[in-house]
């Protein structure tokens, strides 16, 4: 099976809805059909909405960046899943910033993770490890914890409905003196991911998730990335706001696979 490649753009707290109507205009104009590419940009929430009416879903889909568990209820401020249905295609789920900022643990992104599949929305789940973690040798645990966890309310039936980003904390250029992941040290996470994923639905439903990386992606580093094995695409952070940037490494996905 010949799996599609993800290039997926984390707008984070970036934007207004104006600057990010203007500039999904310019990405569309640049951007032709890709039949085995799928650009993704995950604009802040209250652009989700007018940017849904403007985009050309033959070139690009929409994610949300969060949302929350339940569909329905007495939760002021949050957004539902429920409510995002016919919006986004993707929602970002578990992302560092969400766990270590926002302090959401493994229960919480797992109902995410099962809200955002039973309202057709695929979810893109974020594992990795920090430094420190690294360091001491944690890294199988965390990525086995984090990974498990995180689809403990996903079946076996719906196991190909969801994506897996490698996000190592250590490497995503937002936090202080990011360090540059190497292809070796990401090849070693990805084969367990597949082991851990093989071991909990077997090796058939394994085969069917994408697996992502994300962590300091540019235009120079992104073509290395995308030939390490088992990586079916990326997820990127600050260059996805800069239109050259995000546009190199969208052609260097469709060279490099093609």
């Amino acid at each position: 099976m010949v799996m599609k490649t993800y290039i997926v753009g984390n707008w984070k707290l970036n934007f207004t809805v104006g600057e990010a109507s203007i500039y999904l205009h310019k990405l569309l104009k640049a951007l032709p059909n890709y039949r085995d590419t799928e650009v993704v940009v995950a604009p802040s929430t209250i652009a989700l909405q007018p940017l849904s009416l403007q985009v050309d879903r033959h070139k690009m889909k929409l994610a949300v960046q969060n949302a929350f568990y339940r569909d329905y209820g007495a939760f002021t401020g949050e957004t539902s899943f429920s409510q995002l249905r016919g919006l986004a295609d993707y929602a970002i789920i578990g992302h560092s910033e969400r766990r270590y900022i926002f302090r959401e643990d493994d229960k919480m992104v797992a109902k995410k993770v099962a809200a955002a599949i039973r309202n057709k929305i695929t979810p893109i789940l974020c594992i990795g490890e920090t430094e420190s973690e690294r360091a001491f040798g944690e890294t199988a645990d965390v990525i086995r914890d984090q990974l498990i966890g995180g689809l403990s309310e996903v079946s076996d039936d719906d196991l190909d409905k969801v994506i897996v980003a490698y996000e190592p904390v250590w490497a995503i250029s937002s936090t202080k003196a990011a360090k540059i992941a190497t292809p070796d040290e990401i090849a070693e996470v990805v084969k367990l991911i597949r082991k851990n994923l093989a071991d909990t639905y077997g090796e058939k439903h394994s085969e069917q998730v994408p697996v992502l990386f994300g962590g300091s992606v540019n235009p120079s580093n992104a073509g290395a990335y995308l030939t390490v094995p088992g990586v079916n695409g990326l997820l990127i952070g600050g260059a996805s706001l800069i239109l050259s940037e995000f546009t190199d490494i969208i052609e260097t996905a469709k060279r490099v696979r093609a």
